[in-house]
């Protein structure tokens, strides 16, 4: 798959998490800084990346870097929502996604919301079943999204039309 950027000022960016990891060497403790950042344009291509540094401005920067190289595309309803049911694993985090209702609104534990929020969902339901760890859950959340499939995909796959899949085409 080839790598599609879009244009910089399209793009949010939300730093979901920043913790402070030392490394025990023989002087004392070494201080380092770890940024989680989401990317996304709002319209269905979202992204997530993590940065490494001695400060948090650098880390936050290469976390933004990161998650823009690993932007990914969504498939989403004309109701701004996902087409079905999914759970997401990554590690010890499952995250289970709904498609809601029409005005139901991002229902998301924090660093999933963030995820949900710059991908352009604007009616989901979620919950985390697994690990509360943010990395865990924001990879969780984003390899379910990865693994949506449009019920244009499916019906493709299964060599009929959309309206055959659904059941949508009057019987005889």
């Amino acid at each position: 798959m080839a790598r599609q950027f879009a244009p910089v000022s399209e793009l949010q960016e939300k730093v979901v998490y920043i913790n402070r990891v030392s490394k025990v060497v023989k002087g004392g403790r070494r201080f380092s800084l770890t940024a989680l950042v989401v990317v996304g344009d709002g319209a269905g291509r979202v992204g997530v990346g993590m940065g490494k540094s001695a400060e948090v401005p650098i880390a936050i920067k290469k976390g933004v870097e990161d998650a823009k190289k690993n932007m990914f595309s969504i498939p989403l309803t004309k109701h701004k929502t996902i087409p079905h049911a999914i759970t997401g694993r990554f590690g010890a985090g499952r995250v289970m996604l709904k498609p809601a209702s029409p005005g139901t609104g991002v229902i998301a534990g924090g660093p999933v919301r963030a995820l949900m929020e710059l991908a352009g969902i604007t009616d989901v339901l979620s919950k985390s079943l697994g690990s509360d760890n943010a990395l865990n859950m924001i990879k969780a959340a984003a390899q379910g999204l990865q693994n949506l499939q449009s019920p244009a995909d499916v019906a493709r796959k299964r060599g009929k039309t959309v309206a055959e899949v659904y059941g949508l085409e009057k019987e005889e």
